[in-house]
């Protein structure tokens, strides 16, 4: 059967190759996905490194508190009138930071002991903004215990008596950890570089030749069913895999682009890495590949299979997000599901952990059966009189 599949995977694996729109799409979705995915996750992080270094503060109405803007200006903080139309900006986006609204009175309020009301204004739907809320709002909050420890020394009262006990924070997570929550999107690239690469050369080799009208002829001849598909099947599972090894070695020059020095100190994306992704994404491929053609399989036309094949991509596309919007971590079962398995172990080697075998080889093992299951559903029904 091998020796019959193989004429057939070499004649597949020449016409997806010379087709350019597969060839342009294994260029775009492979070698260019590192780059890209580590160049917008650099210029977001540089954007915010580049807002926190700044040290700017806007403040409406700060002739009235000469007191805050001392104290702003001693945290090494430039202090900024902000533009009379501050809201209308926060709502449409066009202010990247939040606006402090200071009362007329404040002063006053302050030297009787009462306490003004500061206006923290800000717009969720701005993601600008929202980043430096915290930064602000931890600047008030200094501003409001200066003022208060000042009070207590003036009667005599020492500071020490308002804090019960003393807190602080230790971090338990390694840099590993701390750089993957950065790059959580990058296994979710991957894999659909992986996928959608692979859609193309999958229904054309089944919907696309049953609508140019080449299907029939090719089951006349004395090759197996089994022999054709299993041709068909590992030309097109070589076409994803092809873009799995590229994409995942796109990423190790792709560092080189990185703007962020933070975020290039924190990411180590080496050959173990990449490896790693290698070995999980490889039989992914062959499953992908043999799901799409089984959907393609039973369609007319390529549009047809481009439809159905919609669906699939749909579940597929959706079940890594599972793991991004999934606040209580990974479960056993994620392991079980082909996509979401392979994008929660890559999320974990990319935390520098080292992944155990009986895992790698449950999530290989699904993957295979997926396959094969697949492509015995294609050579049963190239076998129906579906395609008479």
């Amino acid at each position: 059967m091998i020796a019959a599949a193989w004429p057939v995977y070499l004649k597949e694996l020449l016409d997806a190759l010379r087709d350019r729109r597969t060839l342009l799409v294994v260029l775009l979705s492979s070698v260019a996905i590192g780059p890209l995915v580590l160049v917008l996750i650099s210029t977001l992080v540089a954007g915010i490194e580049q807002r926190a270094e700044a040290r700017l503060v806007l403040v409406q109405g700060i002739e009235h508190a000469p007191s805050l803007r001392n104290y702003l200006e001693r945290q090494t903080y430039t202090v900024q009138a902000a533009p009379a139309d501050y809201e209308e900006q926060l709502k449409a986006s066009r202010l990247g930071d939040p606006v402090v609204v200071v009362p007329a009175d404040f002063e006053a309020l302050i030297a009787r002991g009462e306490a003004p009301v500061v206006e923290l204004v800000s717009s969720s739907g701005n993601q600008r903004a929202e980043s430096g809320s915290g930064r602000v709002l931890r600047l008030l909050r200094g501003y409001n215990q200066e003022q208060a420890t000042l009070r207590l020394a003036v009667r005599g009262v020492s500071p020490a008596a308002l804090e019960a006990m003393q807190v602080e924070e230790r971090n338990l997570a390694d840099p590993g950890e701390r750089a993957a929550q950065l790059t959580t999107m990058v296994p979710f690239f991957v894999l659909m570089a992986v996928l959608y690469g692979a859609l193309g050369a999958a229904l054309d080799t089944t919907a696309g030749e049953r609508e140019r009208g080449s299907l029939e002829p090719l089951l006349m001849n004395p090759t197996s069913r089994a022999a054709l598909v299993l041709g068909k099947w590992a030309a097109v599972a070589t076409v994803g895999m092809l873009i799995a090894v590229l994409s995942c070695l796109s990423f190790l020059p792709g560092q080189w682009l990185l703007q962020s020095e933070q975020l290039a100190a924190l990411f180590q994306f080496g050959l173990r890495e990449a490896l790693w992704f290698i070995g999980l994404l490889l039989p992914l491929a062959g499953a992908l590949a043999a799901l799409l053609m089984a959907v393609a399989i039973r369609c007319k036309t390529f549009k047809e299979a481009q439809a159905n094949a919609t669906v699939l991509l749909l579940v597929v596309s959706m079940l890594p997000l599972v793991t991004i919007l999934n606040q209580q971590g990974s479960a056993p079962w994620h392991l079980w599901v082909p996509a979401l398995a392979q994008t929660a172990l890559m999320g974990r080697v990319l935390k520098g952990e080292v992944l155990p075998l009986p895992e790698v080889a449950l999530t290989v093992a699904i993957a295979v059966a997926v396959t094969v299951v697949a492509v015995v559903f294609v050579a049963r029904t190239l076998r129906s009189a579906a395609l008479k």
